[in-house]
C-alpha cells in the first residue's frame, strides 16, 4: 500500500527523510517557498501559494519543520481546520533542545521543565504547546523530536577550516549536543514505523561537546592548522551567533534509542566529520 508523506517547509533534514524513504513504497510530497527547488522523486509545491487542504487530505503522514515566528507556527492556522476532519497516520514535528534552556553544562531529558532564554527557544515552546493543543482536541497522533544542533552534508566545519575562517571561541564550562542529518532521517523513519502519539525525543548523539573540540578535530582530519583561540568575551560576533552561547547543557538520548530501537549511525561528532570528509573526497554528496 502507498503511504504519502507530506513535508510542510521541505528543507534540509526533510530531504534528509526523503532520501531515506524514497523507492520504499512512498509518495513524497513537500512544500517550499520557491516551488522551484529540485528534490529527486518529492512532488514540490509553492507555499504561500497553492491550496494545503487537498495535500493534507491525502498524507498519511505528515512532518512539521517550519520554524515558529513572532505569530507562531506558520502552517498551523492554515491545516487546522482540516486535521480536525482528516487524521493521518502520523504527524512530526520537528523542535528544538533549545527549549530546555540553559543548564550551565549540566544534563536534560525529556522530564526537564522548558526554561528557554533565546527568543527562539520561547517561540519553538509557543509552537509545541500550540501543536500539542490541536492534538488534544482533534485526537491525532503527534510526536515532536526535540533535535539538537544538525550537521551533515554541506553543513560540516570543513569549508570554513579550509578558508581560514572558521573560529575556535572558547568559553568556559560550554558544551553542545549535535545530531547528524542521516540520523534524524532514522529517527523519524523509526518513528513512523513505531507510532507512539504523544511522544517526544531527544534527536541528539552520545557525546556533547565543547564547539572548539568540534573544529579542533575538523583541522587535525584535514591536516591543517588549528584555528587560533578566540576567548568568547571578546570575540567578535552577531548577536545570533553570540544567542547560541547563551546557553549550555548535555542533552540524554536514552528514550530515542530504547523506545525506537535505534542505533546511531553517527554516534559522535568525530565519527560524523570523518564520513563527511569521506564523502566529499568521493564526491558522493555536496
Amino acid at each position: 500500500m502507498t503511504r504519502t508523506l507530506l513535508s510542510l517547509g521541505h528543507g534540509y533534514t526533510a530531504r534528509a527523510l526523503a532520501r531515506h524513504l524514497r523507492g520504499d513504497g512512498w509518495r513524497l510530497i513537500g512544500t517550499t517557498r520557491s516551488g522551484e527547488d529540485d528534490d529527486p522523486g518529492v512532488e514540490l509545491h509553492r507555499w504561500p501559494g497553492c491550496d494545503l487542504d487537498p495535500l493534507v487530505g491525502r498524507a498519511s503522514h505528515i512532518l512539521l519543520s517550519a520554524a515558529p515566528g513572532a505569530e507562531g507556527d506558520p502552517f498551523l492556522p492554515h491545516v487546522e481546520g482540516i486535521l480536525r476532519r482528516h487524521r493521518p497516520d502520523w504527524i512530526g514535528y520537528l523542535s528544538t533542545t533549545g527549549v530546555y534552556g540553559d543548564h550551565e553544562g549540566g544534563w536534560v531529558d525529556e522530564t526537564t521543565p522548558l526554561t528557554p532564554s533565546t527568543r527562539r527557544g520561547k517561540l519553538r515552546v509557543a509552537a509545541e504547546a500550540a501543536w500539542q493543543r490541536l492534538a488534544a482536541e482533534a485526537d491525532l497522533p503527534l510526536h515532536i523530536f526535540r533535535l539538537a544542533g544538525i550537521y551533515g552534508p554541506g553543513r560540516g566545519p570543513f569549508a570554513k577550516v579550509r578558508a581560514g575562517t572558521a573560529r575556535r571561541i572558547v568559553k568556559p564550562g560550554q558544551v553542545f549536543s549535535r545530531i547528524h542529518v542521516d540520523d534524524i532521517a532514522r529517527v523519524l523513519a523509526a518513528s513512523i514505523d513505531r507510532p507512539d502519539p504523544g511522544a517526544i525525543y531527544n534527536v541528539c548523539d552520545n557525546d556533547p561537546a565543547p564547539p572548539e573540540d568540534v573544529i579542533a578535530h575538523a583541522a587535525e582530519l584535514l591536516g591543517l592548522p588549528l584555528p587560533p583561540v578566540e576567548e568568547y568575551d571578546s570575540a567578535e560576533m552577531t548577536p545570533m551567533a553570540r544567542s547560541f552561547y547563551a546557553e549550555s547543557k548535555k542533552v540524554r538520548n536514552d528514550k530515542m534509542r530504547r523506545d525506537l530501537g535505534v542505533e546511531l549511525l553517527y554516534p559522535d561528532y568525530r565519527s560524523g566529520l570523518a564520513q563527511l570528509l569521506a564523502e566529499e573526497s568521493r564526491g558522493l554528496r555536496g
